[in-house]
């Protein structure tokens, strides 16, 4: 990942999900991850992509569950978000398109750009 990339998909806006807009494929997905920070994780069949972040507490993974909705309000497009003592654990897909998504991307990448800063 360089820092050129995340800032183009993190300086792009999700598009509203429309049906019949086909899911990317496992070579597509794959190329996209590589824009990312290396934490995240392609699924198996392709159809998500995952981070999972670890704190020495509960009040700072609900405040991370708290920013990733947040996000997802602000840009339309919500992911799985999986939280407890320790750890928040963040998942996207596009659920209209049966897989992932350039808004997947775009979210994840936004993510990246907030925790890092």
């Amino acid at each position: 990942m360089t820092d050129n990339q995340v800032c183009d998909l993190s300086n792009m806006s999700c598009e509203p999900c429309r049906g019949g807009v086909a899911a990317f494929t496992v070579e597509e997905a794959k190329a996209l991850l590589t824009d990312l920070h290396d934490d995240w994780t392609l699924s198996s069949d392709a159809k998500t992509i995952r981070r999972e972040f670890t704190f020495k507490g509960f009040a700072r993974a609900v405040q991370m569950a708290n920013l990733v909705a947040w996000l997802g309000d602000k840009q339309g497009h919500h992911p799985d978000i999986k939280f407890g003592w320790g750890y928040c654990h963040v998942e996207f897909t596009t659920h209209e398109s049966g897989g992932l998504s350039q808004n997947d991307f775009i979210c994840a990448a936004k993510l990246d750009q907030i925790v890092a800063g």
